[in-house]
């Protein structure tokens, strides 16, 4: 598909150059990183392996070391106008400051996911304007995260968005060909709504019958009963059937993930064999849930070959859409990779550093505990301690301002991160004696030191959790109402085992003020 002309303002900006040091039980980083000058990325890696993409979407980075082109359009809502975002250099990060220009004091949406492979399988809103329908485009602004140490953004799908694109011509597979895909999403948001999809669907968007679709599915649906845990999960939607495994029974190697970032796998030979994967996007390697036959009925598979994300095959000419979802990258190749292929593509993956902490920005730091998620960390105002205090849109300017901070790179380890008050310049959370405070930095090291946190995947499965550097097995907690930082069992009153995990969980939320 050739793109209108429109408005560019490509900005080839040299990225800031942070030592980033390593820390082996941190698993989230946000220190800024070098200039990326990759020598591949992943559909360089299915290339070489003898399965090429035949389409990579991305709203957050090149998915070829050499691709220097628009990741995806805006539409910003003052004057109807678009924009193409770019990427800052070729095979790197998005380039979040041209949107973010492009979008100043209006409100803007993603119309357009352009395909790097080269074979004009861009993806467009299912709504009128785009690809036609009864939904409309996602929010361009909903959630900001990093990669390579950047400022990205996300296309943050909620009910009623959805994306699609006939690639039958286009060199998608169809029929029993064999094909690959993955994504990379987030356990953070999701429902069990039908169906939160990245793959092959139908070329009329209506439900055709068993195996017209080969898409992955990620949430937490359960179509068969019998399911282990409330999700999400990695499924693979075959069409009149969302599949845990092998058959309508409920795979007991599936496996919940609820990391901030997952990468999600399907590959299907058409005839034989699926296998489907899954992992933290962070770190680690990928788990096979499952490798063996195709349900029955759905051998051979008869593929269509049009392209959906964010909804289900018979979705959206005349209904709108119920799931919800988060994509920040995926691909589709023409093949049925290795296990050593899909172990190298999530290798880069991790290596891209992504977070949801992006240093400069301003959050809140809401509680994830169920009592508690109207509470947020705020410093006092009468003194200079921590607190768990209720905020709601009539609470007042002082109160909103004191529970907003700024991301720093960490002051004793840039991998993690540090936390500047939004309203008191040159202050810090710290801990002292195991409470919360607010006070200047110093200068010392153990000023440095008590300031630091480390990001994990929430204790509880939800949001975020902040380990202290020096007191590695002490995370920040709330406790009646005082925050501390808190071990899984102690000597001290906060150190009670009671709600532990949902205490010391965050959810990053946006800034009050």
């Amino acid at each position: 598909m050739s793109h209108p002309a429109t408005v560019r303002r490509w900005r080839r900006v040299p990225l800031v150059a942070l030592l980033a040091i390593a820390l082996a039980a941190v698993t989230l980083g946000i220190a800024s990183a070098p200039a990326h000058a990759a020598t591949e990325e992943p559909c360089d890696i299915y290339a070489a392996a003898g399965t090429p993409c035949v389409a990579a979407h991305s709203t957050t980075r090149a998915l070829y070391a050499a691709y220097d082109g628009a990741l995806y359009r805006v539409e910003r809502a003052s004057d109807d106008t678009f924009e193409d975002i770019g990427v800052l250099s070729a095979g790197g990060a998005a380039d979040a400051a041209e949107q973010d220009s492009f979008c100043a004091d209006t409100t803007c949406t993603i119309t357009e996911v352009y395909d790097q492979s080269g074979h004009g399988n861009d993806l467009q809103f299912e709504g009128t304007g785009g690809a036609g329908g009864e939904d409309t485009a996602s929010s361009a602004t909903a959630q900001a995260i990093s990669v390579y140490g950047q400022k990205a953004y996300a296309l943050y799908i909620n009910a009623g968005n959805a994306y699609w694109v006939n690639g039958s011509s286009n060199g998608v597979p169809t029929g029993s060909s064999p094909e690959a895909e993955y994504m990379v999403t987030s356990g953070q948001h999701y429902n069990a709504k039908c169906c939160f999809d990245y793959g092959n669907s139908e070329t009329d968007r209506t439900a055709d019958g068993d195996g017209a679709m080969d898409a992955i599915n990620f949430g937490s649906e359960c179509w068969f009963g019998s399911c282990t845990g409330s999700g999400p999960w990695v499924q693979a939607d075959l069409e009149d059937g969302l599949f845990s495994g092998g058959s309508d029974s409920w795979n007991s190697s599936q496996e919940a993930l609820g990391d901030s970032f997952v990468t999600a796998m399907l590959k299907n030979n058409g005839s034989t064999e699926m296998a489907i994967e899954g992992g933290n996007a962070q770190s680690g390697s990928l788990t096979t849930m499952y490798d063996g036959a195709l349900p029955s009925g759905y051998d051979p598979m008869v593929k269509q070959g049009a392209i959906t994300l964010g909804a289900g095959g018979d979705c959206c000419v005349t209904k709108s859409n119920g799931s919800i979802g988060t994509f920040y990258e995926g691909v589709i190749v023409s093949g049925y990779p290795t296990s050593a292929t899909d172990a190298a593509v999530q290798a880069n993956i991790v290596a891209a550093n992504y977070s949801a902490f992006i240093p400069g920005t301003e959050i809140s730091l809401q509680a994830s505990t169920s009592c508690c998620t109207s509470d947020y960390i705020q410093h006092d105002a009468s003194d200079d301690k921590v607190v768990l205090a209720k905020l709601t849109s009539s609470s007042s300017s002082t109160d909103k301002a004191d529970a907003d901070w700024i991301v720093e790179p960490g002051l004793y380890n840039s991998s993690c991160v540090s936390f500047e008050s939004a309203n008191e310049s040159g202050e810090y959370l710290r801990h002292s004696n195991f409470e919360l405070y607010l006070e200047p930095n110093d200068g010392t090291t153990l000023f440095s030191e008590d300031a630091t946190f480390c990001p994990t995947t929430g204790n509880s499965g939800k949001g975020y959790s902040l380990q202290s550097v020096n007191y590695p097995s002490q995370y920040i907690r709330h406790y009646e109402y005082v925050v501390y930082i808190a071990s899984d069992g102690g000597s001290k009153a906060w150190d009670t085992t009671t709600n532990w995990a949902a205490d010391s969980s965050w959810y990053i939320a946006s800034p009050w003020s």
